[in-house]
């Protein structure tokens, strides 16, 4: 059964930095892309990063571009997201989510991830 689980979350001010980790098992991690989602209260879930299974490439999404980092450690189990210069807007459930297929190209299609962790609230107040 895989599982992933998120920490790190919390209230930082405008300004501030999180470093989010998901831990996952069950799978072969180091053979999947991993990417980062976010829900804010009354919207729909957005893509936020993904990083390929050998953590050489990554894409993120334009709003968080320059500001967030995801990266992965193979031998931990382990995806990260650092966020730094957070803004109001990134205030969010963060959830962290495994592709699919083995040794796939990451993407910011949901419905390509099949395990999504709980989630892991990020407030950023003013």
């Amino acid at each position: 059964q895989v599982q992933l689980v998120e920490s790190g979350g919390g209230l930082v001010q405008a300004g501030g930095s999180l470093r989010l980790s998901c831990a996952a098992s069950g799978r072969t991690f180091s053979s999947y892309a991993m990417a980062w989602f976010r829900q804010a209260p009354g919207k729909e879930r957005k893509f936020v990063a993904a990083i390929s299974y050998s953590g050489r490439t990554t894409y993120y999404a334009d709003s968080v571009k320059g500001r967030f980092t995801i990266s992965r450690d193979n031998a931990k189990n382990t995806v990260y997201l650092q966020m730094s210069s957070l803004k109001l807007e990134d205030t969010a459930v963060y959830s962290c989510a495994i592709r699919r297929s083995r040794y796939s190209n990451p993407t910011q299609v949901p419905n390509e991830y099949d395990y999504w962790g709980q989630g892991t609230q990020v407030t950023v107040s003013s």
